[in-house]
C-alpha cells in the first residue's frame, strides 16, 4: 500500500470535495422550477417598468364597471415564448354570433409591460365571427389578458401567463 504525505493528501481530498460541492451546488440549480429563476431577475425600472396604474385604467374603461366571466372567450398564447419580440397571441369569441348579440370589441392586455394595451379589434355584426391573430412584444415574464364586450354589455375575459426567453422591449 502506497502512503501519501500529508499534505498530498490534502490536497486530493479538498479538490475532490470542491468538485462534489461544486457539482451538487449547480444540480440544485437546475432543479428550481422556471418561475423561482424568472422571479431572481432585477426589476425593471425607467421607461421600461410595468404600469400597473394604466393596466387598471384600461381594464376598468372596457369593462365599465360589469364583471368579466370566464367562459365564451377563447386565448391562444404560448406558454414559453423563445422571440419575445413577437409572441403569437389568439383570441376567439366562443360565445354565438348573432344580429342581436354579437362582439364588438376585444382587447389584449400584456399586464407588466410599460404601456399595457397591446391592441384593441373592433368588429360589427355582419364580421360573422370574432376571432383575430396578432403579435405582441412582451418586456418580462407575465400574463396576457383578453377581454371582449358584447353587444349585449356582456363582458368576457381569458388571461395566460406566459414565460420569455429574454427581454423583447427596449431591444
Amino acid at each position: 500500500m502506497t502512503s501519501w504525505p500529508s499534505d498530498a493528501m490534502a490536497r486530493h481530498s479538498t479538490t475532490r470535495r470542491g468538485m462534489v460541492l461544486g457539482a451538487a451546488a449547480t444540480g440544485a440549480a437546475l432543479a428550481l422550477p422556471a418561475a423561482a429563476l424568472a422571479q431572481a431577475k432585477p426589476a425593471l425600472v425607467g421607461p421600461l417598468a410595468p404600469n400597473p396604474a394604466e393596466f387598471n385604467r384600461q381594464i376598468a374603461q372596457f369593462t365599465r364597471g360589469a364583471t368579466p366571466q370566464a367562459d365564451g372567450l377563447l386565448l391562444d398564447v404560448p406558454v414559453l415564448a423563445d422571440n419575445p419580440s413577437a409572441v403569437p397571441v389568439k383570441a376567439r369569441v366562443t360565445l354565438p354570433i348573432t344580429d342581436k348579440d354579437w362582439c364588438e370589441e376585444i382587447i389584449v392586455l400584456a399586464d407588466l409591460n410599460p404601456s399595457p394595451l397591446a391592441c384593441r379589434l373592433q368588429f360589427t355584426a355582419l364580421t360573422g365571427t370574432a376571432e383575430a391573430a396578432v403579435r405582441v412584444r412582451l418586456s418580462q415574464t407575465q400574463t396576457i389578458h383578453a377581454l371582449a364586450r358584447m353587444k349585449s354589455g356582456k363582458i368576457l375575459a381569458a388571461r395566460q401567463t406566459v414565460t420569455v426567453a429574454a427581454s423583447g422591449c427596449g431591444m
